[in-house]
């Protein structure tokens, strides 16, 4: 099935991306492994697929560990939080998730200088819904600019989690914004090369707007028993 489900989601991403004259291989693929067990991540692993995003420490640390043999590149997208972001430090590639200029400063020294450079992508709340963390678009500049001069961090772009909407047209709008946000710290001289949105249920408005990375999960392994 995971096999399979991988098959599909990569040829709607190249159908949608022609469709929108986009460059498929300009689009990645995140598998959101969270909660999912390390069986499911090795089906996975088989189909050539080699990122994974998980959001919980506890569930993540033990299957970084045990696919330490594998040459995987892990993205934390949870919530962070300051007792965590060590551990986020040490055994992460990427932060999808990061808003705020605090986290920003841990992260950067506490990212051994042996590793390469931590990837941050700064979480929008592009739909302003108070029950989600992200900055205001408003304050992407001002933390754009402070976390690109932290030498143990590379900012390579934005990501968001709009509002969940049905209707392809209005699923487009705050991605368009994003983008817009995106292509103006671009503009600013900030060498960024990630636009992280897009789901599974609204990966198509995504690639419409210019999505590079796309974050699935229920398209890939299922719903959650939860």
């Amino acid at each position: 099935m995971i096999s399979n489900n991988i098959a599909l989601i990569k040829n709607n991403i190249a159908k949608t991306a022609r469709l929108f004259n986009r460059i498929p291989q300009d689009i990645n693929l995140l598998a959101v492994s969270k909660t999912r067990p390390i069986e499911d991540i090795i089906a996975a692993i088989n189909t050539k697929q080699n990122s994974f995003g998980e959001s919980y420490l506890q569930d993540a640390i033990p299957k970084i560990q045990a696919l330490s043999n594998y040459n995987l590149e892990w993205h934390f997208i949870g919530t962070l939080q300051s007792n965590k972001t060590r551990l986020i430090a040490e055994n992460f590639d990427w932060v999808q998730s990061l808003d705020n200029l605090k986290h920003a400063k841990r992260l950067n020294i506490q990212r051994a200088t042996n590793l390469l450079p931590l990837n941050i992508c700064i979480q929008v709340n592009i739909s302003a819904e108070p029950q989600k963390t992200g900055i205001a678009l408003n304050e992407v500049v001002n933390l754009a600019t402070e976390v690109a001069m932290l030498p143990n961090l590379r900012l390579r772009g934005l990501m968001a989690l709009p509002i969940s909407c049905k209707n392809f047209t209005r699923q487009r709008l705050p991605f368009r914004a994003l983008n817009k946000a995106y292509q103006n710290l671009q503009n600013l001289g900030l060498a960024l090369d990630t636009l992280s949105m897009g789901m599974t249920n609204d990966m198509e408005a995504a690639i419409a707007e210019g999505s590079t990375l796309v974050r699935i999960g229920t398209g890939i392994f299922g719903e959650r028993n939860l």
